[in-house]
């Protein structure tokens, strides 16, 4: 296991490349182009730029999260093949530089959806939230306002204004889209990129739907065991595989982690740690990565990535906003820095009572 750390680059991020580099066990991060917008192909140089970036400071770039994948292609329009190139052209060039991990979802319209950017606890931190009794309450256009407005100033991931300002024309695209049209796009989109991946050695971790429900009326198609396992048998290609999100798929209680990691064994290729903390059904808040402070058994979940003989980038997932850091909400540094450090505890522990 590669413990790894998410860093959005020098102009989006108020963590630092060196205050990432003194969190002890750190290896490596894991950073995108931010300002690429989805469907267009990257551009070499600013990929060498990046990755030179990360070596300077004496970390590893370990992976890309992510290169977004455009709407034409989860939607099927005619126009979706030049879009797949644009990708296929993207992990050549990525592969060239030695980076060998690509992180994307196939999610319609929004990356993720939390009904409170700050949520206060007990402790004085505060938390991204999620009711869907509020959410039931807001139109699209009105979530996008909300979130915007509790963003710290910062272009949220998957929320980027420039899109958002044609939501209503999104929704409209994806009108008539049911989970197996999108299921049926997913792997048409992979059957495409697999031969570069093949070639360049480079695997596709597809995030988990977070939450794990129709928001909007939206399809979901990664959310559970059984569509995970589909995923994989519809396109049995080793590079073909998951981003294991504990915090997403922790969103249905019902969904048994431990036991999804070993049923992917072989197939997880990046994995984010998030304790989550239930109230309610649809209901829930992220905590701190440590067990007791949410509803996961972390070690149960760590124990399972040890059975499977897991040694792709891990990464401390949103962290709560604590001491004062105003930051990118759930991306500041010293909370995900605190559960890097539990995380690798419970490795440690694990690796040393099974040795």
């Amino acid at each position: 296991m590669k413990m790894s750390f998410r860093w959005f680059g020098e102009s989006f991020d108020t963590v630092k490349l060196w205050q990432i580099r003194q969190i002890p066990g750190m290896v490596g991060i894991i950073s995108t182009l931010y300002d690429t917008k989805p469907g267009d192909e990257w551009a070499l140089p600013a990929i060498q730029e990046l990755k030179k970036q990360v070596t300077d400071a004496g970390l590893q770039l370990l992976g890309i999260e992510s290169v977004n994948i455009h709407d034409a292609i989860k939607v099927g329009t005619p126009d979706r093949d030049a879009y797949i190139q644009n990708y296929i052209n993207t992990i050549r060039k990525l592969g060239s530089e030695g980076i060998k991990l690509i992180c994307y979802n196939f999610m319609p319209v929004f990356d993720w959806t939390r009904s409170d950017l700050a949520k206060p606890r007990p402790d004085g931190s505060t938390v991204l939230a999620y009711d869907q009794t509020k959410i039931d309450l807001i139109d699209p256009e009105g979530m996008f306002k909300q979130l915007d407005g509790g963003s710290n100033g910062f272009v949220l991931p998957g929320w980027e204004p420039e899109r958002m300002v044609h939501i209503r024309e999104l929704f409209d695209l994806y009108k008539g889209v049911t989970e197996e049209k999108l299921f049926e796009n997913l792997v048409y989109f992979l059957k495409a990129i697999m031969p570069v991946c093949d070639d360049n050695d480079v695997n596709m971790a597809i995030h988990i739907d977070d939450p794990c429900w129709s928001v909007f009326g939206l399809p979901r198609i990664i959310s559970s065991k059984e569509k995970l396992l589909r995923v994989m048998e519809a396109v049995p290609n080793p590079h073909n595989g998951v981003t294991l999100c504990t915090g997403s798929l922790s969103s249905d209680p019902s969904n048994d982690i431990p036991d999804i990691i070993r049923s992917l064994k072989g197939r997880i290729h990046f994995a984010h740690m998030r304790n989550t903390k239930h109230t309610a059904p649809g209901v829930f808040e992220e905590s701190a990565h440590y067990a007791v402070d949410g509803s996961l058994d972390m070690y149960a979940i760590m124990e399972a990535f040890v059975d499977i003989g897991f040694e792709g980038p891990m990464r401390p997932d949103h962290g709560r906003a604590i001491w004062g850091e105003i930051s990118m909400p759930g991306y500041g540094l010293y909370d995900r820095a605190l559960g890097s450090q539990y995380l690798l505890g419970l490795y440690d522990a694990i690796k040393r009572q099974k040795s």
